[in-house]
């Protein structure tokens, strides 16, 4: 059985709309929520990037049966792996005594976040050696023991967390290569990645079990030439090829990047659905499930929200109920 869940798009809303967002997913029964974790938008038309770890206390405040994961944090560069630990512990807190769910999604993140601080950016096979570094030192905090590490890329001394849930939560590790899904299998107690990618069976055949969190990205309009606008307008960088998104450094290279994007191109794209059919939104999500997910989120591209809840309310959640 799929669980169904909405994605809390921090580029594009203000804190508050975020947690109203939430409210409205959980009335309508989405099962959860997955919320990004960025320093900046990807373009400026986007137009926001609130602080994940303090929007996640108001969605915890303003809930009740809805499991919330971060989709996905980089506890390697922007900020030491010694408060993210911190940070996602205090907020497993908050979900767990409510009765919900926090998944702890991570991963080698992108440059646009990670290089705020002037630090190098590194090759993806450095960045996942921080990766599962940072990983071992989040364990060892939410052990609730004093900690000391001094490894090859972080150094705690004397620390201890006194502020942790009773039952840590998954931590998910996001892959969208064979080399990254093996060492989500390693280190991870779940498995996170955005469209339907073909690496899940890596994840398994390596010994890769808990959740599988993958995000479908749509821009429902009732006329399809309005959702491939409003998407051209808001969330073109969907559309840019290769590794542009783990390296390009500004919202202003990515405008530059996506100039070469057009109306068309995010027509006929396959990761952005812009067909009002129901029967469309319903395939794809099946198409995640086939490629083994138990965990779809959607995210809707735009202002217009509402109109995005009242067709699924309508169309597919039934379909999956």
């Amino acid at each position: 059985m799929v669980e169904l869940g909405y994605t809390l798009s921090s580029e594009e809303h203000p804190p508050n709309d975020l947690v109203e967002h939430a409210v409205r997913a959980e009335e309508l029964g989405f099962d959860f929520v997955s919320i990004s974790d960025h320093f900046h938008p990807w373009i400026r038309a986007q137009g926001h990037s609130p602080f994940v770890w303090t929007t996640l206390g108001g969605v915890a405040r303003e809930t009740d049966d809805l499991d919330v994961g971060v989709g996905v944090t980089c506890p390697t560069m922007r900020i030491h792996p010694s408060i993210v630990a911190q940070a996602a512990g205090t907020v497993a807190k908050l979900f767990e005594e409510s009765g919900q769910r926090f998944y702890f999604g991570v991963g080698t993140g992108e440059n646009l976040n990670e290089h705020v601080q002037g630090d190098h950016w590194p090759e993806h096979e450095i960045r996942l050696e921080m990766l599962e570094e940072a990983v071992a030192v989040i364990r060892k905090l939410w052990s609730g023991e004093r900690v000391s590490h001094h490894g090859e890329h972080y150094d705690v001394q004397d620390a201890r967390l006194f502020t942790l849930p009773e039952e840590n939560p998954p931590v998910c590790v996001s892959a969208y290569g064979d080399r990254a899904a093996k060492a989500a299998a390693r280190i991870g107690e779940g498995f996170w990645s955005v469209g339907p990618q073909d690496v899940v069976e890596t994840f398994e055949e390596e010994g890769g079990e808990g959740p599988k969190f993958s995000q479908l990205t749509v821009c429902y309009a009732d006329d399809e030439d309005e959702a491939v606008e409003t998407a051209h307008e808001n969330w073109p960088n969907s559309v840019l090829p290769g590794e542009l998104a783990a390296v390009l450094p500004t919202p202003t290279h990515f405008e530059q990047a996506t100039e070469m994007v057009s109306q068309e191109d995010v027509r006929e794209a396959d990761s952005i659905v812009t067909d009002p059919d129901p029967e469309t939104h319903v395939e794809n999500i099946e198409e995640f499930v086939d490629a083994g997910y138990d965990h779809v989120y959607v995210h809707q591209i735009g202002p217009n929200q509402e109109d995005f809840f009242e067709f699924y309310d309508e169309n597919v959640l039934p379909e999956f109920e």
